[in-house]
């Protein structure tokens, strides 16, 4: 936990007005920043003596459909030298786009290619932004929380026309909902009770 002090005083010295807030969960430290910040901030992270966060574990998206910026961008990377990891957080506002990190790090390239794919998050200056896990006229981005569980369309082979073929999407029943709750579950949780625990202290 010292260690992580530490890095907490050093990161507010060095990002100055680019920090917005830091917090420590689980023994890692996640701090927070503009997205128009973000490419100093990495480089500061990756560059400073005292950090040297010079390897980016992963870049991901997260959906929060109820705030005013939507979603969030995350960073996750790692000081070998000092055996710690750290997270950057960007919130924005659905639409707006964040610069691209692959100036700072090249593995920032395919990071931003699927974040931009499942969520639709453009990044400035990308060299080669474009899907990387769905088809190219793939349409929507799947994991945002207003995208369908089924999706739109279903892929097939036909016989016929010897090729596969893409089809909108035709559920012949609705979603139902399977309840596998038995009355013998909630025994080792009694601060969770379950359906039908009241037989077991009649």
């Amino acid at each position: 936990m010292e260690n992580l002090d530490n890095l907490i005083t050093i990161t507010q010295e060095a990002l100055g007005p680019d920090l917005i807030s830091a917090i420590v969960r689980h023994d890692e430290l996640t701090i927070e920043t503009y997205a128009g910040s973000i490419v100093r901030v990495l480089t500061i992270l990756r560059d400073h003596p005292k950090c040297l966060f010079r390897i980016l574990l992963d870049v991901c998206g997260v959906d929060y459909p109820d705030d005013s910026k939507r979603f969030r961008v995350v960073y996750h990377l790692i000081s070998v030298e000092l055996n710690q990891r750290i997270r950057v957080k960007v919130a924005i506002p659905d639409g707006m786009e964040v610069p691209t990190v692959t100036g700072v790090f090249n593995a920032a390239n395919w990071y931003e290619r699927e974040t931009f794919d499942l969520y639709g998050i453009v990044f400035t200056d990308h060299p080669d932004l474009r899907r990387i896990l769905t088809d190219y006229n793939f349409k929507g981005h799947p994991l945002r929380k207003d995208f369908p569980l089924t999706g739109y369309l279903e892929v097939s082979y036909d016989a016929e026309q010897r090729k596969v073929v893409e089809t909108p999407v035709n559920l012949p029943q609705d979603f139902r909902k399977f309840d596998y709750l038995s009355p013998w579950e909630g025994a080792l949780r009694k601060s969770h009770p379950l359906p039908g625990d009241e037989k077991a202290s009649a």
